[in-house]
């Protein structure tokens, strides 16, 4: 039986209600988590400018040791540099240098002495760039102060912050909407399994829960990645779990963007599992009815996190 999705007379008022929750959380709670991300990066920087004789010797070496370095660095010139401006500045390997943005390690086909070229260029472009505004000490040849070492070291982390607001802001949110999924779920008997666990979702005990679970999708060559999976107490041997994707959003643009998104994976897992799945997602935010109307017409039904005992509906 549908939740929401048959039902259109009442999207106007819950996208109204969604977006006031989502404005209230990040009014209360979103300064605080960017703020309890900036002091974190800030100790990062610290340690990375240490290990780069604060930007006066960037080494292939410490690079190597350290992959993670090189976001920090981007940040650290004038003006801050994006991924694909520093390879064509520094006219390295574009794989080189994403795969140590994105996975925070090396390339693993790579000889030696290339990567070591390679990473010379990115140091060397790096030191000429440096901001002399915030690392003061490069002009003057001395040693940086302490005060003059963390100030710089905050400087780029609000850099980097900034650069990252979204995900950081996005993280929050997703762990605020499980931790309320999961509040609800054990005030009605359930059971968190741990994700370490490393359940099969198919066989998973009735009155069972786990979160950030993988599912095995076309003939178990790729895994889904699904947010919530529970198996309802009253569930027979042979039922699925109800799966949810927790879905939040500070804006209408960027919902209907990504909104193919849940529809590919239920297609993905219809494919895989047959017509019985129960996806649905969990909205909390900008959500409005172009969005919640292309979910529909996929088949896909929602709960929204203003109004949750909604869940109950599901037969849980």
């Amino acid at each position: 039986m549908a939740v929401n999705l048959d039902k259109p007379q009442r999207w106007k008022e819950d996208v109204a209600r969604s977006v006031d929750m989502y404005n209230q959380w990040f009014l209360d709670f979103a300064p605080g988590a960017f703020r309890a991300t900036r002091i974190s990066a800030t100790a990062s920087v610290e340690a990375s400018l240490l290990a780069t004789s604060y930007l006066r010797d960037i080494r292939p070496e410490t690079m190597k040791k350290m992959p993670n370095l090189l976001s920090m660095l981007r940040m650290a010139t004038c003006p801050p540099i994006a991924v694909d401006r520093l390879i064509g500045l520094a006219g390295v390997n574009s794989s080189l240098v994403k795969t140590m943005e994105k996975d925070n390690r090396l390339p693993v086909r790579i000889a030696v002495d290339s990567l070591d070229r390679e990473l010379q260029k990115i140091g060397e472009t790096i030191e000429r760039m440096a901001d002399p505004d915030i690392f003061v000490w490069l002009a003057r040849g001395d040693e940086p102060k302490q005060e003059e070492i963390h100030r710089a070291a905050t400087i780029v982390a609000d850099r980097l912050c900034g650069a990252q607001a979204n995900p950081i802001i996005r993280n929050e949110q997703e762990k605020r909407q499980l931790a309320k999924i999961k509040a609800w779920l054990e005030a009605r008997g359930y059971t968190e399994i741990e994700a370490k666990s490393r359940v099969d979702f198919q066989n998973m005990e009735p009155g069972t829960f786990s979160f950030r679970l993988n599912v095995k999708v076309r003939a178990n060559t790729i895994n889904i990645p699904v947010d919530a999976v529970i198996m309802p107490i009253t569930a027979h041997k042979g039922d699925l779990p109800l799966l949810i994707e927790a879905k939040s959003a500070g804006d209408f643009a960027n919902t209907n963007k990504r909104r193919k998104e849940e529809a590919t994976k239920m297609v993905q897992l219809k494919q895989s599992y047959g017509d019985g799945v129960n996806f649905v997602l969990f909205l909390c935010g900008y959500f409005d009815s172009g969005y919640l109307g292309y979910e529909a017409a996929e088949g896909i039904d929602w709960i929204w996190e203003h109004r949750i005992d909604d869940m109950a509906e599901l037969g849980l």
